[in-house]
């Protein structure tokens, strides 16, 4: 077959990394897949992507997100192509758009269990339209569905109806032994910190401020690596002047070596208002190292049990785990091997291996019901 990504952009984030992790599997399956970008910028994750698969075609459409003038031009791409899979918000709007000028099988991705538009409720109609131009609609959790359906209601809700059976649940996956088996960077960890580390986006879904809070109460020995980019870079970097903790505070920016930087740290932390099913969660356990999360849809499903949870924004919760996984060696060390075994489940072979059924039954699916 012939399948085409269709995302926002490739920066950091955990659509962009799922879809770049995924294009070299469905490949390994016989497909041709490429990747079309809104917002074409160059970035590491690009550059992978290229690396990675010799001949993919990348198309970019520009440099922003809500151009309507990318709805034609991704008409004409994706007449090209058997399957087309959207990821993010306008991609999912702008291609179930150009799907109706080309005969095309349409499948998307649900990564989250809120967004602003979910408050918007005279929206909904226009969404549930949208998601109804969909042959199949992928939710990263269990939660994730079952936010998407409650948010849609109606037929989406109902077992015996069409619409139903469109949604189905697909874990989001990371390729666990490769950052199992990564090394620490060498001469990156300074002597004598404890060093704790959060791999996010600085957008409005992350809470990268509690974490620098908790820090705030920590002795001196504690130091926070924050990897990333974003529109809220400025805001958490004045926060950490503000707390007078910026000695403290790394901030390196978009990485390409996370695996390595994970693997440098003493506990990864994910603080987050929500999330769908984040990769960064997956990665931090995947690297034997505790994992910490907010209490909340997205993070718990993963993390209960495993790793540890903090209540939503209680910076002081937080510090507590810090300090007793700091203090307490045996404690450590079960949570670590915890969170491994855990990572286990989520293991990008069997997404890989979930997507491509999707892609062959919506394309059996349009051949037989041309």
């Amino acid at each position: 077959m012939r399948i085409l990504q269709v995302i926002t952009s490739l920066r950091t984030g955990g659509a962009e990394t799922l879809v770049v992790n995924l294009v070299p599997r469905l490949r390994a399956f016989g497909h041709e897949v490429d990747v079309c970008v809104f917002n074409g910028e160059e970035t590491p994750l690009m550059e992978r992507l290229r690396r990675e698969n010799p001949g993919i075609r990348i198309f970019r459409l520009g440099s922003g997100y809500y151009n309507p003038l990318y709805i034609p031009r991704l008409a004409h791409i994706m007449r090209r192509y058997d399957i087309v899979h959207s990821h993010n918000s306008s991609p999912q709007l702008f291609t179930a758009i150009a799907g109706t000028f080309c005969h095309t099988g349409l499948c998307t991705t649900e990564h989250n269990t809120s967004n602003r538009k979910r408050h918007w409720k005279w929206y909904a109609p226009i969404e549930s339209r949208m998601y109804s131009a969909y042959d199949h609609i992928i939710c990263i959790s269990a939660i994730a569905e079952e936010k998407l359906r409650e948010y849609m209601g109606g037929d989406w809700l109902r077992k015996d109806s069409k619409l139903y059976n469109r949604i189905t649940t697909i874990n989001n996956g990371v390729d666990v032994r490769a950052i199992h088996d990564a090394r620490p960077i060498e001469g990156l960890h300074p002597e004598g910190r404890f060093v704790i580390t959060m791999v996010a986006g600085f957008r409005d879904s992350k809470d990268q401020d509690t974490l620098l809070r908790a820090l705030a109460r920590l002795p001196e020995n504690y130091e926070v690596w924050l990897v990333g980019g974003g529109e809220r870079m400025e805001t958490v970097q004045r926060l950490a002047t503000d707390l007078g903790i910026g000695d403290r505070v790394r901030f390196l920016g978009v990485r390409t070596d996370v695996p390595a930087l994970l693997k440098s740290s003493e506990v990864i932390v994910m603080s987050s208002h929500w999330e769908g099913l984040s990769l960064s969660n997956i990665e931090g356990m995947s690297a034997s190292r505790p994992f910490i999360a907010s209490d909340v849809d997205g993070l718990r499903e993963v993390t209960a049990g495993y790793g540890l949870l903090f209540p939503h924004r209680d910076d002081a919760a937080l510090a507590e785990l810090l300090i007793r996984l700091h203090d307490d060696h045996a404690f450590y060390a079960a949570t670590a091997e915890a969170c491994y075994r855990r990572a286990l489940d989520f293991d990008i072979a069997s997404t890989a291996k979930a997507y491509n059924e999707v892609y062959l039954r919506i394309y059996s699916s349009r051949q037989y019901n041309p």
